[in-house]
């Protein structure tokens, strides 16, 4: 994915409707599977929105956090590459961008190169990949103005097309207007990675997205707050707009005192607000307050229920469907125990608890007496598994 930026400071995004269907071979071993048009229609909604929510509450987090600025800073304009590739003949293809394109240069990308030297090889369809990105760069050049397109360092190639592009299809005589900026440029940035040199992404397990119907906010705060020490100096330099001194300040404390994870909270604190906003803080502190310090005396159903929403702890259900239930039954059905005998075994143990009280009793049942809040029962067993059942 690159984001193409214009002079206007207004970042166009493209989202891949049309690429999206042919698939991009940087970064692949393999070639993608070409997924269905209802899929791509999809990913690109999903996409779209989750690019506009993600600048609404990004720029609210740096009005908080940078000095103010006359500038109007207009929102993204996000533009969808179906719309000027659907209806594109393949003659006006081949005479726009083919024209200016050599198979040698083509051949020469790293993307490329990787896949020839594989046993697999590289269909003619991806191999055209970076020539229909490359016309993105100049189509949004030309009609908006981009003169800048960003994207991770796997992008180098397809970028490096658009901007070869861009300055051949401008060098013709009478091909830009006066008002068109003449040429076009690229930064790429790392890809993201661990201490360890370990990518982030979905391959290797540890992805996360801004979108909370994937990844919770309790999860998404959690995933930062599990920084390693290794790492946290790093990210709060990467993903946060704190000032270098605040940084330095806090990393010299955090040096003093690891234990504390004073870093680690306040990254995790900063890029969930950049993301989800401060609502979004306060809901995954709240979270972690409930399941890891057990904070429950004091509880508001309606702020448990919007704090782990999205977790697998949480289990909305009829006042019918639990009360009056036994609690080891309770304990299976919700996934503490195994079974109603593992669970009766563990009540033997003393290591069943209803709101952070043992249960001595293997027969007793959840009452509605036990109800924080007239609507929330907390079960666990021991320190890990818990469940927080809320009555709708």
């Amino acid at each position: 994915m690159s984001i193409p930026f214009p002079n206007s400071r207004s970042p166009n995004h493209t989202s891949g409707g049309a690429t999206g269907l042919i698939g991009d071979p940087s970064g692949r071993s393999t070639e993608r599977p070409l997924s269905a048009k209802e899929t791509i229609e999809y990913n690109v909604s999903q996409l779209t929105a989750g690019i506009i929510r993600f600048f609404e509450g990004a720029m609210e987090y740096a009005k908080k956090r940078l000095p103010s600025s006359s500038t109007a800073i207009p929102p993204p304009n996000v533009q969808n590459n179906l719309n000027w590739l659907k209806d594109l003949n393949l003659l006006e293809f081949l005479r726009t961008v083919g024209f200016h394109s050599r198979v040698n240069i083509m051949l020469a990308r790293e993307s490329v190169q990787a896949r020839l030297a594989s046993q697999q090889g590289i269909s003619f369809t991806e191999f055209t990949y970076q020539l229909l990105q490359a016309y993105d760069f100049l189509t949004l050049h030309k009609q908006f103005g981009c003169t800048i397109q960003i994207g991770g360092s796997d992008q180098w190639g397809n970028i490096i097309a658009g901007i070869e592009l861009i300055n051949r299809a401008n060098a013709a005589p009478g091909s830009r207007s006066e008002t068109e900026p003449e040429k076009g440029f690229g930064i790429t940035t790392p890809l993201l990675t661990t201490a360890s040199g370990q990518k982030f992404g979905k391959s290797a397990g540890n992805a996360v997205s801004l979108n909370e119907e994937d990844t919770s906010v309790f999860d998404f705060y959690q995933f930062f707050l599990r920084s390693s020490d290794a790492d946290v100096g790093r990210y709060l330099k990467m993903f946060t707009l704190l000032p270098q001194e605040k940084i330095d300040s806090i990393m010299e404390s955090h040096h003093r005192s690891p234990e504390t994870r004073q870093a680690q909270r306040l990254l995790a604190e900063e890029v969930t607000e950049l993301v989800h906003g401060r609502h979004g803080v306060v809901r995954a502190q709240l979270a972690t307050r409930l399941l890891y310090e057990r904070d429950i005396a004091t509880a508001k159903a309606e702020d448990v229920v919007a704090a782990l929403r999205g977790t697998p702890v949480l289990h909305l259900r009829d006042a019918s469907e639990v009360v009056d239930v036994p609690l080891i039954k309770l304990a299976a059905t919700f996934g503490i125990t195994a079974s109603n005998s593992a669970a009766r075994q563990l009540v033997s143990a003393k290591g069943l608890y209803l709101n952070n009280t043992p249960v001595s009793d293997p027969h007793q049942k959840l009452a509605a007496t036990d109800l924080i809040d007239g609507r929330l029962a907390f079960l666990r067993a021991g320190s890990q598994k818990l469940a927080v059942i809320a009555l709708t």
